[in-house]
């Protein structure tokens, strides 16, 4: 899907121009890590440049799902709805959603994909590209399961940059 596109719908969901600028950014580094021929660049693209797409409807963890509806009400390709719906932090298992009020259901990432764009929107505050350590500071307030999946994840996506 082009740019285009992707940013229209990001408007047409509600979106603001800070969502949009942050939305670029991921996508932006995500696809420093898309150069592997295994990985879809494509859906990485479309995935990080839609990863916040329930941000017009909600800015809570809810978002996640949010954004996912509104993908699929969009006609959008599944794999496109996944990525929305895995990238919080390094994921959620269906326990650890119950948990924050959310739908009990795996949101881990599991292609490259998924991955990249979680990763990548880990590493994006706002329009500004961050260290994982500065990241792992934000998050110290999650438990430590979660924070160590971060940094897991970090690793096994610098394979790719």
């Amino acid at each position: 899907m082009r740019e285009e596109d992707c940013i229209g719908l990001l408007r047409r969901a509600g979106c603001s121009g800070g969502v949009i600028a942050h939305c670029r950014a991921v996508r932006d580094l995500a696809l420093a890590y898309a150069s592997d021929p295994l990985i879809n660049r494509d859906l990485v693209e479309t995935g990080a440049l839609l990863h916040d797409i329930g941000r017009g409807v909600t800015h809570d963890l809810c978002h996640t799902e949010a954004g996912g509806e509104i993908c699929r009400s969009f006609d959008l390709d599944e794999a496109v709805a996944a990525i929305v719906e895995r990238h919080i932090g390094a994921g959620l298992t269906a326990d650890e959603a119950s948990l924050l009020g959310l739908t009990p259901r795996d949101c881990m990432p599991r292609t490259l994909e998924e991955k990249i764009v979680a990763h990548a929107d880990n590493l994006v505050k706002g329009t500004r590209v961050i260290a994982l350590e500065e990241r792992l500071q934000h998050a110290i307030a999650l438990p430590r399961r979660q924070r160590k999946r971060i940094r897991r994840l970090a690793q096994e996506m610098e394979l790719f940059r």
